[in-house]
């Protein structure tokens, strides 16, 4: 598990620089159950940081998800992304639910070896629901009648994305 951990956040980083190769990325701090992780792309003036939580869906333990939430190198814009694993319904798209809140659906952008992403602009409003309550649940389609629920804690996002560069 510990290897596939590290080939995700290598495919995570690889997809916040572009098609340059990208490290696996040092933890630089840790907020809740988050972490910032960094490294510097080829080829790059300066080094990238995300905040960044992995998760397992409760019910199966072959069905997890990234989440990362940056700020863009020119400080224009801030992103939530999240990767997938490959299979999911591309067309139903990437649900969320905070707390009791249906948030709405992101399509998914694309897909690589190691899985889809689905992105969304983090505004203010997002990133406000996302920093005062405590739990978002991503939803995956594998067929349109078959959503699976994956949770993940937001104990300490605001205080980790507050704190990326």
């Amino acid at each position: 598990m510990p290897r596939l951990r590290a080939a995700l956040i290598a495919v995570i980083f690889a997809s916040l620089s572009g098609p340059a190769a990208f490290a696996q990325g040092e933890v630089k701090s840790s907020h809740g159950d988050w972490q910032i992780r960094c490294d510097t792309p080829p080829g790059a003036q300066s080094e990238q940081c995300a905040l960044i939580q992995n998760v397992t869906a409760e019910d199966r333990d072959n069905v997890g998800l990234s989440v990362i939430a940056l700020k863009t190198a020119d400080k224009q814009a801030k992103i939530l992304r999240v990767l997938a694993p490959l299979g999911v319904l591309l067309p139903a798209g990437l649900g969320l639910r905070i707390d009791d809140e249906d948030v709405g659906r992101a399509g998914f952008v694309r897909c690589t070896v190691s899985g889809c992403i689905a992105e969304v602009i983090l505004d203010d409003a997002l990133l406000e629901k996302l920093s005062k309550r405590t739990l978002a649940t991503f939803i995956i389609f594998q067929t349109p009648e078959e959503g699976i629920g994956i949770p993940i804690s937001l104990s300490g996002f605001r205080d980790g994305f507050d704190s990326l560069p």
